[in-house]
């Protein structure tokens, strides 16, 4: 045992079994808590500049308050975050914001979210249950290091102009104070990994660190195609590690050399959990990284975005952050609905009101409940409601495309690390081109054409002959890696980009390596 990771582990869960102990009960009454927080916040930034300018004083309830302020995307607040940028103070919230968090969608267009003590508090209302249920699920994660993703900082040299700090140093920064350290004093590797170079440099680094750490309890990442291609990147530099790794501890080299870089359970035989995402457009991805670790527990994160927490990992399922922020839900027809009117089955985008200064945001991300816990409701992410690709009038969403390549691609016999569809040009027509970096299932494409087909905007394009039918572009290596680098040339920071199963970029035929294949029409 670790003794010193075991403490800092210990003392950080012990600080998290108030928050969980609430939580727990919380669920019985979503809907009396979700208003008391809202009543809460309304009161509390009455006095702000937003908060006069819709009359915070008057609202008495929430019909009131959905009067008074209006549904609003990033752009309906971008106004408000540049006099927050520029110094200006209590603009959004009373509190003060202490930095922006830069984020972005799949293609370039950067978002700056207001982040306040208060936001970092809804943040550990949800990180405390959810790390209280993983303690008594696997109580042995406690006894040694995790590793924590990094955000290798290997961005585009834009220069920020804001009063306010942009961005944080490491993920850890989220939980503040005592338990942001007692996270760093427990990290396999540290935050100075991510500070500079080359992506190459960044994984070689990692990944030294890592295999110093035979007593590894936990990974957690987000996409689950980040440890992939690490682990991936491990036989390329094996012998640079071994031999690195001889001078340090000829026990543990000998014992990797023993292993071998394919072997990632016998390189970490301790490790207790993965927690990654695994819904929407990371389903494929997941299913590659479960082949890796066969006998280690991987447990599919909740819907945690840099605006808010949604969802969490809590007994078995995911149920609503509702102690976080206030949450509403539009549905497939328009209408509004709160925390405790959800029905079973029903499709809905995410709308929070948080801490940080973000009223009544839609979030842009569709969500479906899976069921109950007590009284609150279960949900399992499906996509961006925001993300449309729409050449001819398809109106193709992203929770769409999602739910149709998870489908056709679930039977695969060897899971693909990479999916993503995108409008291509090819044989002389405008189609849909799967790009896979896999093996795809017999008549996938045919199968994919006749599922994007329940979508009566395609299918009307598809019969017009405006698009062609789907193509399969099978990809040779390195998918991520150069998904990452194109829309890093064209200005987005590598550690904002997100994988997506739908893109609206034209060019990824010639910029893959690989080509077409006709199998399965």
């Amino acid at each position: 045992m670790n003794w010193p990771a075991a403490i800092a582990n210990s003392l950080w869960v012990g600080s998290s079994w108030p928050d969980a102990r609430v939580y727990r009960r919380a669920l019985g009454q979503p809907g009396e808590v979700q208003r008391k927080l809202l009543q809460m916040m309304i009161v509390r930034d009455a006095d702000t500049t937003f908060g006069r300018a819709h009359h915070f004083r008057e609202i008495n309830g929430y019909d009131n308050f959905i009067r008074r302020v209006p549904l609003g995307t990033y752009e309906a607040f971008q106004p408000w975050i540049d006099r927050i940028r520029s110094g200006e103070s209590r603009v959004l919230t009373s509190e003060m914001v202490t930095h922006l968090i830069p984020t972005s969608g799949t293609t370039a267009g950067r978002k700056l979210i207001p982040f306040t003590a208060g936001l970092q508090r809804q943040f550990d209302r949800a990180v405390g249950p959810w790390m209280s249920d993983l303690v008594r699920q696997r109580p042995r994660v406690l006894a040694g290091p995790a590793y924590w993703s990094i955000t290798p900082a290997v961005a585009n040299a834009e220069r920020e102009t804001s009063v306010v700090p942009i961005g944080f140093a490491d993920d850890a920064s989220y939980l503040g104070g005592l338990k942001s350290w007692l996270v760093r004093a427990v990290m396999a590797v540290p935050k100075e990994v991510g500070s500079g170079g080359d992506l190459e440099n960044f994984q070689y680094q990692t990944l030294l660190h890592l295999l110093r750490r035979r007593d590894l309890r936990l990974i957690s990442v987000w996409h689950p195609s980040f440890l992939t291609l690490l682990l991936d990147a491990l036989p390329g530099h094996w012998e640079r590690l071994i031999s690195e790794l001889f001078r340090e501890s000829k026990p543990r080299a000998r014992e990797l050399a023993t292993a071998g870089p394919q072997d990632a359970e016998a390189i970490w035989p301790h490790l207790q959990g993965i927690s990654c995402w695994g819904d929407g457009q990371a389903e494929v991805a997941l299913a590659a990284l479960r082949r890796r670790f066969s006998r280690v527990p991987i447990q599919p994160k909740g819907l945690l975005a840099t605006e808010a927490v949604v969802t969490l990992p809590f007994a078995g399922s995911h149920p609503l952050a509702i102690r976080s922020h206030f949450f509403e839900f539009i549905d497939e027809a328009g209408q509004v609905h709160l925390a405790d009117q959800l029905q079973l089955g029903g499709t809905y985008e995410v709308v929070v009101t948080t801490a940080g200064g973000l009223w009544r945001y839609r979030l842009q991300d569709c969500v479906r409940v899976t069921g109950f816990i007590e009284k609150t409701p279960t949900l399992i992410f499906l996509g961006r409601s925001g993300g449309v690709s729409d050449l001819f009038g398809e109106k193709l969403s992203e929770a769409f495309v999602a739910e149709c390549v998870n489908e056709v691609l679930r039977g695969s016999v060897r899971p693909s690390s990479f999916a993503m569809l995108a409008p291509d040009q090819a044989g002389g027509g405008w189609g849909y081109t799967l790009f896979l970096e896999g093996q795809a299932p017999e008549g996938a494409v045919g199968l994919l054409d006749r599922a994007l087909r329940r979508n009566p905007h395609y299918a009307y394009c598809r019969d017009l002959g405006q698009l062609q039918p789907v193509r399969l572009f099978l990809i040779a290596d390195r998918a991520y890696e150069t998904f990452v680098s194109l829309l890093n040339r064209e200005g987005s920071r590598i550690g904002d980009i997100k994988p997506a199963v739908l893109s609206r970029i034209t060019v990824w035929s010639s910029t893959f390596s690989g080509g077409y294949n006709l199998q399965g029409r």
